[in-house]
């Protein structure tokens, strides 16, 4: 008998020219329909090299059919092609294999016998690469060469019914925290829920007590269990610590056992919700992304928030150890093994009081409170209301509270500080004075007349003062601090007249229309129209009256409440805007050192020293002049506010949205504040007073009751 051993040439299919592995990903198995395979390509089964070489190649590009056609009739008579399909992807999911590569070594030929020797390197997520040297053995039969396989082909030691287990060591997730340290998720003790099938004394009453625990079907809950080895504690779900106490006497049922293990809550009702977020299982379309990572398939990760943002910091790494087992379970030998590494902590730079109170005061209204710390652009309140307790998600038997808040009319989940898009009314007069002033129109002491309403654009387009009577002769200076319509009309008018874009570049230069550059949640860019983006948007040009409603913050305008507070900061600070963010520091820990973030600036205010010093002292009699349209909110306080009210219309029937916003202590500003209250009524009914209790809660101060309707002075 004649023997032949000679070297593959294999081709740049399955190898580079330089003799490296090219890599070809192997998709791992979703929940998803799986594709169509590819058309299985033309063998000549006359050759063992061919028919070997097709083999291994499909392998490396994941194409189990065109495989399972090159396996002997015999073999494919006794193994089905989901059967097949399955021995490979049962492998590669348990190793956590993202790819394959395989590099063939020689052909062996001992008359209708043939071997193919070849090297397979596993990609894995958690392991690192895993090399084995195999073999591949083919049979001529009538004529035709064929793949005589076994589960060996997939790996050696898979020979003779053994498999791959894995066993995970999941660190404990960091906790995230305000800038002191006060928790906003942190650590509690949940309950894993399994099951030992040997165990059962009834099976029907254990799966009753599960379906009405996780609020599944028995057959889902079947299913879990369903071909695992009946001695085996096989986890079903999992609940608190604290719910856990309800179910003492439906745990203590043969079959089901309960381990305890560290596990997730939201302190204070969910603090912060909308900035924390919540984790919950992987989303069932994420699973094949999060394998890939080297997640296991019931591991609990961000969804939403600061959750999201930092899953792999919180989260850390799994570790894990490798092994095989036989056919009864017993073990074999160790395969690889990999360490944990912990999660780092996340210290936000929320203050948790101040957050806490902003969630308060804004109870059930729909709006939002924030602010930042001037000189840095930290943000130390980010509150959305209506409010809601992200407990709910890791919580196993709040599904009705869950469904309630998932349909709820108010959408609870939208966070109003950074993607609610609204005109800010009066508010925008700040940068209609800042243009007016640079570009020379106007000086300070300028007198406008207002009788209340103003006629520039012809009787039949009147507009009125919010002051039916009108303010009569009234400087620039004084005209913002009583937010006087006719003024701001008139000099969105002179702008426009001597140029069409300028008021809309100021308000790009004062940070709105634009993101503000925060990176660790989405946020809505907003808009300050143009003429190029009404010619575009609308095919029509530019009126005047876009820039006189404009200047009021009417019309096309929208912009977010965190825009309009960088804007704010940027007037207290001297004129700096800052890039907004919330995480201030990231704990050091696996070999990682500690993070922090340090003041970005981004922008300069297109406003000279004296001009913004002007803006400066405007705003302050807002709160102080007799004229100032929110005097009274603020009489009696003790620490000095500068601010703007504003009242920005909505759509027709509707109450408009009330704005403040404002900085303190004036004459030593260290945090910028905006209150929006949607639909809230005018500037100084509900949002000034409610600016005015945040700052009597971060002093410490007694918190004065809101204003009852009828107490309120009309005002912008």
């Amino acid at each position: 008998m004649r023997r032949y051993v000679f070297l593959f040439l294999v081709s740049c299919l399955l190898v580079s020219c330089g003799g490296t592995p090219n890599p070809l990903p192997v998709p791992l198995p979703t929940d998803t329909p799986p594709p169509l395979p590819s058309p299985t390509p033309t063998v000549d089964f006359a050759t063992p090299e061919t028919v070997g070489r097709t083999f291994l190649a499909a392998w490396e590009s994941g194409d189990y059919d065109a495989m399972y056609t090159l396996l002997t009739p015999s073999a494919r008579a006794v193994l089905s092609a989901d059967e097949f399909h399955a021995a490979y992807q049962n492998a590669l999911r348990t190793t956590t294999t993202v790819s394959v590569t395989v590099a063939l070594q020689t052909l062996n030929l001992e008359a209708d016998r043939a071997w193919i020797v070849f090297v397979t390197e596993w990609e894995t997520a958690l392991f690192g690469t895993l090399r084995t040297t195999n073999q591949l053995d083919l049979l001529q039969q009538g004529g035709q060469w064929w793949v005589a396989w076994q589960r060996g082909c997939i790996w050696p030691d898979l020979a003779e019914g053994n498999r791959f287990v894995i066993e995970y060591q999941v660190p404990p997730r960091a906790n995230i925290y305000d800038q002191a340290g006060a928790g906003l998720a942190i650590p509690s003790t949940i309950v894993t829920v399994g099951v030992v099938p040997d165990q059962f004394e009834d099976e029907a009453s254990v799966l009753s007590v599960l379906s009405q625990m996780f609020n599944m079907s028995p057959e889902e809950l079947r299913a879990i269990y369903a071909g695992q080895p009946s001695s085996w504690y096989i986890p079903v779900g999992e609940i608190t610590g604290e719910d856990s106490t309800s179910y003492d006497e439906w745990l203590n049922l043969p079959g089901i056992q309960r381990r305890e293990s560290q596990g997730r809550i939201y302190p204070s009702d969910g603090v912060g919700a909308h900035v924390v977020g919540w984790v919950s299982p992987i989303p069932v379309e994420e699973l094949a992304t999060y394998r890939r990572q080297g997640y296991r398939d019931d591991a609990w990760v961000g969804i939403s928030g600061l959750e999201a943002w930092g899953e792999s910091i919180l989260a850390g790494r799994n570790g894990g150890r490798l092994y095989l087992v036989d056919s009864e379970g017993q073990y074999v030998r160790s395969v690889a093994e990999r360490q944990p590494e912990r999660g780092r902590a996340v210290y936000t730079t929320l203050d948790r009081d101040m957050q806490a109170a902003a969630e308060t005061f804004l109870g059930d209204r729909s709006g939002a409170i924030v602010a930042l710390d001037v000189h840095t652009g930290a943000i130390l309140a980010m509150a959305s209301a209506p409010h809601f307790d992200n407990n709910i998600f890791i919580r196993a038997t709040a599904e009705q509270e869950r469904q309630a808040a998932l349909n709820d009319p108010r959408r609870l989940f939208f966070n109003r500080a950074l993607q609610g898009l609204y005109p800010c009314g009066s508010v925008f007069k700040i940068v209609t004075m800042a243009a007016g002033l640079e570009s020379g129109i106007v000086t300070p002491d300028s007198v406008f007349n207002c009788p209340g309403y103003w006629d520039g654009l012809g009787e039949q387009n009147r507009k009125t003062c919010w002051l039916e009577t009108g303010h009569g002769d009234i400087t620039l200076v004084d005209g913002l601090s009583a937010s006087c319509n006719v003024v701001f009309y008139e000099l969105g008018w002179r702008l426009n007249s001597a140029d069409q874009g300028s008021l809309s570049t100021y308000g790009h230069a004062f940070g709105l229309g634009v993101p503000t550059g925060l990176q660790e949640l989405p946020e809505s860019e907003g808009l300050v129209p143009d003429p190029e983006w009404k010619q575009m948007t609308y095919n029509e040009a530019w009126a005047a009256g876009d820039a006189v409603n404009l200047a009021i913050g009417q019309g096309y305008l929208l912009v977010t409440p965190l825009q309009i507070a960088r804007m704010v900061a940027a007037v207290a600070n001297g004129g700096t805007l800052y890039r907004p963010y919330l995480v201030g520091r990231i704990d050091e820990g696996s070999g990682y050192p500690e993070q922090l973030t340090q003041p970005q600036a981004t922008g300069q205010l297109p406003l000279s020293a004296s001009n913004l010093s002007t803006i400066q002292s405007a705003m302050l009699n807002v709160t102080s002049s007799y004229q100032g349209t929110a005097t009274g909110r603020f009489v009696g306080l003790g620490i000095p506010v500068a601010g703007k009210t504003g009242t920005a219309q909505t759509s027709e029937g509707q109450e408009p949205h009330s704005w403040f916003a404002g900085y303190f202590p004036a004459d030593d500003p260290e945090i910028a504040m905006v209150v929006l209250v949607e639909n809230g009524g005018e500037g100084p009914s509900v949002a000034a007073p409610m600016f005015r209790q945040m700052v009597e809660s971060y002093y410490d101060l007694a918190i004065t009751p809101l204003p009852a309707p009828e107490e309120i002075p009309q005002g912008d």
